[in-house]
């Protein structure tokens, strides 16, 4: 029994001891293989927690985000125009691409259309509320409102919906508004120009080069004169108005303006005839700065010069049937020039019978006055054909009766005239004209003289165009008044036009300023040959048109003084307090 006892405890004490022997064993065989595991989670812990961080930051960085921030982001870098934008002369934008959004319902995904209907109300007052209940109940895609901005598209995501969708397209919008519409013109639905500048140059402007269009115009000279231009047509209720600013030997245009305009914003079609551009396309009589052509010849052709006095001028001839009167009671001798200052009409018809027809003909073609200008809108007008041989044309042309022309035309006549005798072709587009070949029409010696007698129209007690002075500027000019034809039949109702040259000692501008149908304002106080008067009753262009060039030139002409590298060699110096 005691044996039995001691061969079990012998049994025991060994399995007890080779269990222990086995564990022990096991520890000192795989202790560096457990080091080598717990390196591993220690390496994957802190794996896991830097993942876990990095994640924490990105939905902590996007939740103060705004849920469109990506996407404006992704739209800034990767946005490609489908048109090319349209600059100033200065590099300011005037027509733009930009990405826009409309917004549209899917009823069936409303789930309370009541509730959404409201919603809709306070963020959008002004839409109609009862066409919106209407589609909606039709179940049926429909846009609520189209062109919205990422601020307003926020603000209809806001609204939670699912129902809310927003398609990404573009649109075409102009900063300036009015400012340019007769220059820039339109585009259509399907983004295509259909008139100024936007059709003239539309594959241009479609093209992948990413090359903006830059043109001569200059923003601050185009709001200056529209502003003061749109003051005097109100003042003179006039029923429209027009101004071009050019340079004179260049032919570049930095201002053009037709009232009334309208808003490139807003699409709409155009129909209405008082939205033409008068400056281009407007065909008109404009009376009297024709006599300056007259004169200009009969100088060139040494047939006279400006002190040649012509004697004996009637109060009024007659012409075949037609009886031409002067208007305003004139000496009956009068100089080439006072021929010029006063606007004698009889006068320069006697210059125009020892110029003859033909040469005044030719010179007027010369001038490109009776063909079609050329220039970068399809908007311009062409002149209306007369017959030369119908009775009495040569004296009535000679003062601007029975002859049309664009008032486009007529400021670049006035140019080529007083730079020196070069003939003047206009453009939109800066630098354009730099390197051109130009023609001569007259010589550098008819041109001063012209320049000086024009000057004297301004300055002389005697002249049409006193209240265009300003000081300093030197403005030279030529008024125009001319009853309109409707219909065939002349009316008592007027277009009136000033064409100014400055500095007169050399000139580098022309500014033509033109009113349709002005009315006498007897509330403006003028500064008449040094004397505040007030109650003129006359609506003669010397009163309205060069009464509004001067105004314009005295806001613009600080502007051109400081643009204009030699103006201030002509002494040009800013008016005194």
């Amino acid at each position: 029994m005691r044996k039995e006892n001691s061969e079990e405890a012998k049994i025991n004490q060994k399995s007890f001891y080779f269990q222990e022997y086995n564990y022990n064993s096991q520890i000192s065989s795989d202790n560096k293989g457990l080091k080598i595991n717990e390196d591993r989670i220690y390496l994957l812990f802190f794996i896991f927690f830097c993942l876990i961080f990095i994640f924490s930051i990105k939905i902590l960085i996007t939740s103060l985000q705004s849920p469109f921030s990506k996407l404006t982001t992704q739209n800034f870098y990767s946005f490609k125009t489908l048109r090319n934008d349209i600059q100033d002369r200065n590099g300011e934008t005037i027509a733009k691409n930009i990405h826009v959004y409309h917004a549209a319902i899917k009823p069936n995904l409303i789930k309370d259309k009541k509730h959404f209907t409201l919603k809709l109300k306070m963020l959008y007052p002004e839409l109609d509320l009862d066409l919106i209940k209407k589609n909606l109940s039709k179940n049926k895609y429909f846009y609520i409102k189209k062109n919205i901005t990422e601020e307003e598209r926020e603000k209809l995501w806001s609204l939670g919906e699912k129902g809310l969708l927003f398609e990404k397209t573009q649109t075409r919008i102009y900063p300036h508004k009015n400012l340019f519409s007769h220059v820039i013109g339109q585009i259509d639905l399907d983004n295509m120009g259909i008139s100024g500048i936007e059709k003239y140059f539309d594959k241009d402007l479609k093209s992948n080069n990413n090359e903006d269009i830059q043109l001569s115009l200059d923003i601050n000279l185009q709001y200056l004169i529209r502003e003061e231009l749109a003051e005097s047509a109100l003042a003179f209720d006039a029923e429209g108005a027009a101004s071009l600013l050019m340079d004179i030997k260049t032919g570049e245009i930095l201002s053009l303006i037709s009232l009334p305009d309208y808003d490139l914003n807003v699409r709409q079609e155009i129909k209405d005839s008082k939205f033409t551009n008068k400056i281009t396309k407007g065909v008109f009589e404009l009376g009297s700065i024709f006599k300056t052509f007259t004169i200009a010849l009969a100088l060139e052709k040494r047939i006279m010069s400006p002190e040649t006095i012509i004697k004996n001028i009637p109060k009024e001839i007659q012409c075949s049937k037609f009886i031409i009167k002067e208007h305003d009671e004139l000496p009956g001798n009068l100089s080439v020039s006072d021929i010029l200052i006063r606007s004698s009409n009889i006068g320069t018809i006697k210059v125009a019978r020892e110029v003859g027809e033909n040469n005044l003909k030719q010179f007027l073609k010369d001038l490109n006055l009776l063909n079609t200008s050329s220039l970068e809108i399809n908007e311009v007008g062409s002149p209306l054909n007369f017959n030369w041989k119908n009775k009495c044309k040569l004296e009535t042309v000679s003062f601007g009766h029975g002859i049309t022309t664009t008032p486009l035309q007529a400021a670049l006549a006035y140019g080529s005239i007083s730079n020196g005798g070069f003939i003047v072709n206009p453009t939109l587009i800066k630098d354009k004209n730099v390197n051109e070949d130009k023609k001569k029409i007259i010589s550098n010696d008819t041109s001063k003289k012209i320049n000086s007698i024009l000057r004297k129209v301004v300055t002389s007690d005697y002249g049409t165009a006193t209240l265009a002075e300003v000081d300093g500027y030197y403005v030279a000019g030529k008024t125009g008044t001319a009853k309109k034809n409707i219909n065939g039949k002349y009316t008592n109702k007027k277009l009136t036009s000033f064409i100014s040259v400055f500095p007169a000692q050399k000139p580098k501008y022309i500014l033509m300023v033109l009113f349709d149908e002005p009315k006498a304002a007897p509330q403006i106080v003028y500064d008449y040959k040094g004397k505040k008067i007030s109650g003129v009753k006359r609506n003669d262009s010397g009163w309205n048109s060069a009464y509004t060039a001067g105004k314009i030139i005295e806001k613009i002409g600080p502007i051109l003084a400081i643009n204009a590298n030699d103006f201030n060699d002509n002494h040009v110096v800013k008016k005194s307090n």
